[in-house]
């Protein structure tokens, strides 16, 4: 059939049109693609060909108070292969293993691997500068050795809890190397090249190097010289009394800063692989849990005298050496009791029935309202991981028994750190505040403070007139009364004992208890306050034999390094038999041997050198403090020569 010559210029002008239509299409997408995603394109397609060495940033220098470091960065490489580069994978691998302490076989493979660059682990990750240059030496194509560091904690076992460790990819994992991880890290470099399909540079392209930035350094409240103190007392307890654990704390009191925290057992972090978790993953001083003892009685003793419910100098209270409570025998610890007592008697003997006449006074509603607002039952909001909350009493289930073991400290349960914390706020004035470890972050390269932690309030819990009464009542204790082994010669020290019966497959242990003691100096204007806990140890098992000599120890050698003078005025301490008293002194210069001699035989021993009747000079000082007995050597001469006394 003949086609028209209309249908055929329309069929052409369709063609056409298709045509036309098919290349402005064509055209658009080129256009669309080169101008408007050619950006995008190129820079995905640089991506692909770029290779990447990366250069770890350093971890920020965590630091006590006064700039001592307490963990820091070494240099420690990292061997990297690019497989596409690597000319002899079976020369490269045997090279490789005598310098790594890796087999063959396990670099072979790793080195094939079809990936744009390889890890060569375990043997590659952070080696030593030493191991590093060698491998550069090798001259290995396709081998490089990557900047890479590792956490160095020069103080070994120091503070070892409270700093954590880090991981092999430099994370942190405890500690405060968790908690502040994110300030700590930093952002890693690199440096990065063009490569083509053979992994080699691409012809006119250059490397780029993108600088690490390093973490933020972490300054602590901690001071190395009180944790130092801390953990050597706590070494030798444990030496002594074979005891289970160990914590101590301590803090100021005015404003929740941490000076120290340690415990025993314990771990040093680069080496924490070689102890048991238990030991490195339990920060027992926010983590353990246990009835309290005595220690608690400070709260109860806090809250009667705010609610005006007790004159410790005038009210009396009757000790017969157990009270019957809702048909529970409710014994105090000195048997046959105190008798007759005065409150602040009753302070100082810590006497379990008095205790429980204070709470039955306050009643269960009001007791358990100062327990709650002291910071008990719940976290006290530390700037640590694995702080646990304790346990309280619900109020449906406070029946007489419940409020009289809870004044007591009894069947309630209690962490250091909630003890610590609340026993602050009674003796500082009445305010509580969250304890914090970390003080601020500083910028590596400027030295400029980054962020302040500044001391935060949680609510006032008693007056400053309460406080006042609950500090003069503790230090009587100290020196009267049961912390007697905590008195510091020229330091108004206050504390309380605490000894407690551990709770065991639901009963408690007759011959198990945690013993504790807390103290803090100087008493009427305290500046640190001293907490320890010692569980289960061999022997003797009361606060007062036990943990009063720590506390006594840390505070008498922190409080001198921290500017603390002593003073004269102080309450005397009450002797016990075979107690050595400490004396004063007296000046003898001028003095005759026979003015002085008989007098002196009562508190000291004397010897002389030189000849003569006259004291020109003398050892010790006059004012001196020393135990009664001590000798005295003085030094004679007739009437003012001095010119045959030996010197001293």
């Amino acid at each position: 059939m003949k086609v028209s010559s209309v249908t055929i210029r329309r069929r052409l002008f369709t063609a056409l049109l298709i045509g036309v239509l098919a290349f402005g299409s064509l055209a658009a997408r080129l256009a669309y693609v080169q101008l408007y995603k050619g950006g995008e394109l190129s820079e995905k397609a640089e991506d692909s060909w770029r290779r990447e060495i990366p250069f770890s940033a350093k971890r920020g220098e965590i630091l006590d108070r006064n700039g001592s470091m307490l963990a820091y960065n070494i240099s420690s490489p990292t061997i990297m292969a690019i497989p596409a580069q690597i000319e002899d994978a079976k020369t490269t691998a045997a090279k490789l293993s005598t310098v790594l302490g890796m087999t063959e076989d396990s670099i072979f493979t790793t080195i094939k691997k079809k990936q744009l660059i390889v890890r060569i682990q375990p043997g590659g990750r952070k080696i030593t500068p030493e191991k590093a240059q060698q491998i550069r030496d090798l001259n290995l194509p396709g081998v490089v050795v990557a900047e890479d560091n590792k956490r160095y904690y020069p103080m070994g076992s120091l503070a070892s809890h409270v700093l954590g460790f880090t991981g092999i990819d430099n994370q942190g994992l405890t500690g405060l190397e968790a908690k502040y991880n994110d300030q700590l890290k930093g952002i890693n470099g690199n440096i990065s090249y063009l490569s083509d399909n053979k992994g080699d540079q691409m012809p006119g392209s250059a490397d780029t190097y993108l600088k690490p930035k390093d973490g933020l350094n972490l300054e602590l409240t901690i001071d190395k010289q009180v944790q130092t103190i801390i953990e050597r007392e706590l070494d030798q307890a444990m030496v002594k009394f074979q005891a289970d654990d160990i914590i101590a704390i301590a803090m100021d009191p005015n404003n929740g800063e941490i000076l120290g925290m340690a415990s025993r057992p314990t771990f040093e972090p680069d080496k924490y692989r070689e102890v048991d978790p238990q030991i490195y993953n339990r920060n027992l001083p926010i983590w353990m849990t246990y009835e309290p003892g005595s220690t608690f009685k400070i709260i109860t003793l806090a809250a009667a005298l705010e609610e005006g419910k007790v004159n410790l100098q005038t009210d009396h209270f009757f000790d017969p050496g157990a009270v019957e409570i809702g048909g529970a025998r409710l014994r105090c610890w000195k048997k046959g009791g105190h008798g007759s007592q005065t409150f602040l008697e009753v302070v100082q003997n810590s006497c379990n029935p008095g205790f429980v006449a204070l709470g039955n006074r306050l009643g269960k509603e009001k007791l358990f309202d100062y327990i709650k607002n002291f910071g008990f039952g719940k976290k006290t909001g530390i700037d640590l991981n694995g702080e646990e909350n304790g346990i309280m009493f619900k109020m449906s289930q406070v029946g007489p028994v419940e409020l009289a073991t809870t004044a007591f400290g009894q069947g309630v349960s209690v962490t250091p750190i909630q003890q610590i914390t609340a026993v602050s706020a009674a003796i500082n004035g009445g305010t509580l505040y969250k304890p914090h470890v970390a003080k601020g972050f500083i910028n590596p390269e400027t030295g400029e403070e980054v962020s302040k932690v500044e001391p935060e309030v949680v609510r006032k819990v008693i007056s400053e007139n309460t406080s006042k009464q609950v500090r003069e009542a503790l230090e009587s204790v100290v020196a009267k009364g049961t912390g007697r082994n905590a008195f510091i010669d020229g330091y108004r020290v206050g504390g309380k004992t605490g000894t407690a019966q551990k709770v065991i497959n639901g009963r408690y242990s007759p011959n198990e208890h945690i013993v504790s003691f807390i103290g803090f100096a100087p008493a009427d204007d305290p500046k640190i306050v001293v907490y320890v806990a010692v569980d289960n140890p061999q022997g003797i098992q009361f606060g007062g034999v036990v943990a009063a000599p720590i506390v006594h120890n840390i505070l008498e050698d922190s409080l001198p390094y921290m500017g603390v003078a002593p003073r004269k005025q102080q309450i005397s301490k009450e002797y016990k038999y075979g107690e050595t008293p400490i004396v004063e002194v007296p000046n003898l210069v001028g003095k005759t041997v026979s003015d002085i001699y008989e007098d002196l035989n009562m508190n000291f021993n004397l010897s002389s050198a030189g000849s003569g009747d006259t004291v020109i000079r003398q050892s010790p000082a006059p004012g001196t403090r020393v135990d009664r007995g001590s000798t005295i050597r003085i030094y004679l001469a007739k009437d003012d020569d001095e010119s045959n006394v030996p010197r001293p």
